[in-house]
């Protein structure tokens, strides 16, 4: 865990707040890697604390600040309010190292993809593809110019850079930029309809896309849930979970250490390998490909397919 202090903030677009985030006492940083995130630890008083990822979109070279984006959701829980509204310069702020769940791999090709506040991951990523010399492209999206942000920041890279405005009428083609893709890789951020429908053309068109959601939609229906045993194959216990019940909560009940932070499945934090057992994934962090193969799982909403699961606890 990082104490930081808030060295500055910026509106980067209405409703966006910009925050740079520096050691107090002027040391270097932990490094970071294009496409990582920070967990912000939000401290309400008289209220539950929140936990919340924001990605980071500076540059990774500098090792002096973190800089983060965060968008006011009004319909959420009032972890990003409670940033908007009461974090100021000069404030202490408890964050977690980062952690790079996006995995990017600078490519010859490259096509980016962003909705909304979805570009702040990708801003390092075009920076990188930038500096490599490579073929690339962004793609970004928004509601209206004035909550758009980066797009100064943009402007430096000319036709590159293809901007669409839903309210003066303009979409995306994603029909048209899967084609174009071909042989190059394409990184995606925004909201999940964005995203379900660029991995469905995707899909279709057997493009590699890798992708990173902010929430988790993936929404089942719980009536139907069964307990199921989980072994825990470093200590040799053995648990039991019952509908309603989370694998993370009862494997800290059971008093193992289980790293965690979102709870919500979308950090990655509780990453967990499967020794055996066919997981029930609910989360928003593996692809398809990873959740076929089914070698981890986040315990902290996925289930158990069947009646027994082994997990290297």
């Amino acid at each position: 865990m990082l104490t930081l202090q808030v060295a500055s903030r910026v509106d980067e677009a209405h409703g966006i707040a910009g925050l740079v985030l520096t050691d107090p006492q002027g040391q270097h940083l932990p490094e970071w890697t294009p496409g990582s995130h920070i967990d912000v630890h939000i401290d309400r008083p008289g209220q539950p604390a929140l936990v919340r990822q924001y990605s980071l979109c500076g540059d990774p070279a500098d090792r002096s600040a973190y800089r983060i984006a965060v968008l006011r959701e009004e319909a959420g829980e009032g972890g990003s309010r409670h940033l908007h509204e009461n974090v100021r310069q000069g404030q202490l702020v408890r964050v977690s190292e980062p952690r790079d769940l996006f995995h990017f791999v600078p490519r010859e090709r490259m096509v980016f993809v962003a909705g909304g506040i979805g570009i702040t991951p990708i801003l390092p990523m075009i920076a990188a593809a930038e500096a490599a010399g490579a073929e690339w492209v962004l793609h970004y999206a928004g509601r209206e110019p004035s909550t758009m942000a980066f797009g100064g920041h943009l402007e430096r890279y000319g036709d590159r850079v293809r901007v669409y405005v839903s309210s003066l009428g303009q979409r995306m083609a994603l029909p048209s930029i899967v084609a174009e893709a071909e042989e190059a890789v394409v990184y995606a951020c925004g909201p999940a309809r964005l995203l379900d429908a660029l991995e469905q053309e995707a899909g279709t068109a057997g493009v590699d896309l890798v992708v990173e959601r902010f929430t988790n939609e993936n929404v089942v229906e719980t009536e139907s849930d069964h307990a199921f045993e989980v072994e825990l194959s470093l200590t040799g216990r053995t648990i039991t979970v019952l509908p309603g019940e989370s694998i993370l909560d009862k494997v800290s009940e059971a008093g193992v250490p289980a790293p965690s932070s979102c709870r919500g499945g979308t950090c990655g934090t509780c990453e967990t390998f499967v020794v055996e057992g066919e997981p029930d994934h609910r989360d928003a962090v593996l692809n398809a490909k990873e959740r076929e193969e089914s070698e981890v799982m986040m315990i902290c909403v996925s289930r158990c397919k069947g009646k027994r699961l082994v997990l290297e606890l």
